[in-house]
């Protein structure tokens, strides 16, 4: 019998931005977390400043939360956006939720700013928050997980609800041109949820979520999974390693531009490790079953 092994993260809890990164730059913070225009020129500022072929946004895990109604904090430089009170206590509040709009507020700026960099001919991974992480803005946690344990059902209602807004948010990115995306879950991972709840997430929301992003992925678009992410649907059996030899080392975000097209889904390293070099020149990709 298989089993989920926890991925130990050290960048879960990496906050803010270097002054370095931005030193000299026309930018005001939080301003520059909001509109567009900001986004895009720190966005460059940080791909040059850490010497990276991409450019990541957002800049925080908020996003998805405060589009569906969540109270943000939007910090400054040296402390970005984070949720400043819960709006929900009970699952039906939750559920009570308006669809997100992806033409207004800070995520359609975002998508904004992933377009205007795409069409600067720059490489943009746009990161998606996983359900524990979205809900973490609307409700406190001892709730969702009360919910959880005491009223299944209702917990996979919410998951249901997320995930179809997930999927709308995957497509409005791909209009914006956006080909790469980063998927993960900073508050959802094994050691906060446990062997139980980790593994029915997966069965709830996990796996149903990406065998639909699977098919609404271009075929010249790739996911970059946690791998807090990757060893649930791994430890669940839900998925299965395959390896790509790409014939020399290589730097793992590079190895992942390689294999667009080849796959949907990686994940054996977090993208935000830029110094991760693949000795063998083998990548291993993520393949639901």
């Amino acid at each position: 019998m298989s089993k989920i092994v926890d991925f130990q993260c050290t960048y879960v809890n990496s906050v803010g931005i270097n002054k370095d990164a931005v030193k000299g730059l026309d930018l005001e913070f939080p301003q520059a977390y909001k509109t567009w225009q900001g986004m895009a020129q720190l966005a460059l500022a940080l791909k040059d400043y850490d010497k990276t072929e991409f450019c990541e946004l957002p800049f925080c895990h908020t996003v998805e939360g405060e589009a569906l109604g969540g109270h943000v904090n939007y910090g400054d430089e040296n402390a970005g956006p984070r949720g400043e009170d819960y709006i929900c206590i009970t699952a039906e509040e939750l559920l009570d939720l308006p669809e997100i709009d992806y033409s207004k507020g800070r995520i359609a700026e975002v998508l904004k700013a992933c377009q205007a960099l795409q069409d600067k001919g720059e490489q943009v991974v746009l990161y998606i928050s996983g359900p524990y992480t979205i809900l973490n803005i609307l409700m406190e946690p001892r709730h969702i997980f009360k919910i959880f344990r005491k009223k299944p059902e209702q917990m996979k209602l919410i998951f249901d609800k997320l995930q179809r807004e997930m999927l709308r948010y995957v497509e409005a990115a791909q209009q914006a041109g956006v080909t790469m995306f980063s998927y993960g879950d900073s508050t959802g991972g094994l050691n906060i949820l446990g062997p139980e709840m980790s593994a029915k997430t997966v069965e709830l929301f996990t796996y149903p979520f990406f065998k639909r992003v699977e098919t609404i992925l271009g075929n010249e678009s790739l996911l970059l999974l946690c791998p807090k992410t990757a060893f649930a649907l791994l430890g669940t059996e839900k998925a299965v390693w395959q390896d790509i030899d790409l014939g020399a080392p290589i730097n793992y975000f590079s190895a992942c531009q390689k294999v667009v097209g080849k796959t949907k889904f990686v994940g054996q390293m977090c993208v935000k490790n830029r110094e991760f070099v693949l000795q063998n020149g083998i990548i291993k990709t993520l393949e639901l079953l």
